[in-house]
């Protein structure tokens, strides 16, 4: 019996193999143990080889966006804690989620303190435009400054704008965390002015703050410019997440430290002998 249930098994991997489907043939295996061991039914099963051959191209893709992107993590709407964040307008982020904006070539804007999660949303964004069959990508404003700066050095400058302008969706995460030059600011804002009304870009700094990021508040008059031109903001007034782990690690440290120490086992007294004459 067994030999036989090996036989057809090997069977179907043969003809999904011969059929080219990929994604069936890495899931036949768990899919067909589940159903010998009754886990699932016949039709269970069969839907669960069609999803994954279904989703293995999306998966794919997916991760070769996530590599030509440079997005750092995997961060998904799904797991944005909105429990946390009161203030988020839910249905303003999971409409922002559909794409319209991506559609309508128009900017994101996260404000917020540190450490609220805005990185976590933009990502969530570009991920979803990568599902989506968008190009997007992602970069701190250092990096992005430093490319802009080697490329003007190398005499490639425009050629490097034109690839960080043709992206359906930019991501500029970590403004404001190093200082920038004159220059940089200069070939920031270039960047900026070529996507208007071209290509979405989502930033996550307050307004008040480009003229500081910027070292120039004409500069950043201009910037803030085009990026209101057409613009959704996201205002985050809530909870640090940061904060959250350091104080349930603090927390969990705490407990464990008081803790009542079991006591440590009494030795037995040694007796002298006593020498007797």
């Amino acid at each position: 019996m067994k030999a036989a249930t090996a036989s057809r098994r090997e069977q179907i991997r043969a003809m999904l193999a011969g059929r080219e489907l990929p994604g069936a043939l890495e899931a036949v295996d768990s899919v067909l143990s589940d159903a010998d061991s009754g886990g699932v039914t016949t039709a269970e099963a069969i839907e669960q080889l069609l999803g994954a051959q279904i989703t293995l191209p999306s998966n794919r893709r997916l991760q070769a966006a996530m590599r030509s992107s440079r997005l750092p993590v995997m961060k998904t709407l799904d797991e944005f804690d909105f429990s946390f964040q009161p203030s988020i307008k839910r249905e303003q982020i999971e409409s922002l989620h559909e794409l319209g904006f991506v559609e309508r070539k128009e900017n994101v804007v996260l404000l917020g303190p540190p450490g609220v999660s805005k990185t976590h949303l933009a990502i969530s964004l570009a991920i979803a435009a990568a599902q989506n069959g968008r190009r997007v990508y992602y970069g701190t404003l250092a990096e992005l400054i430093n490319s802009l700066e080697e490329a003007r050095a190398a005499g490639s400058l425009n050629r490097r704008l034109k690839v960080l302008s043709h992206p359906s969706l930019l991501v500029v995460d970590e403004i404001g965390y190093l200082p920038v030059t004159q220059t940089g600011a200069m070939l920031f804002l270039q960047l900026i002015s070529r996507r208007d009304e071209d290509a979405s870009t989502v930033l996550n700094k307050s307004f008040e703050e480009w003229g500081a990021v910027m070292g120039d508040e004409v500069m950043a008059a201009a910037l803030i410019g085009h990026i209101l031109h057409h613009c959704h903001i996201v205002n985050i007034r809530g909870n640090s997440y940061r904060m959250r782990e350091h104080t349930e690690l603090w927390q969990a440290l705490h407990s464990a430290g008081s803790a009542t120490p079991r006591p440590l086992p009494k030795r037995p007294k040694k007796t002298r002998e006593v020498k007797t004459s």
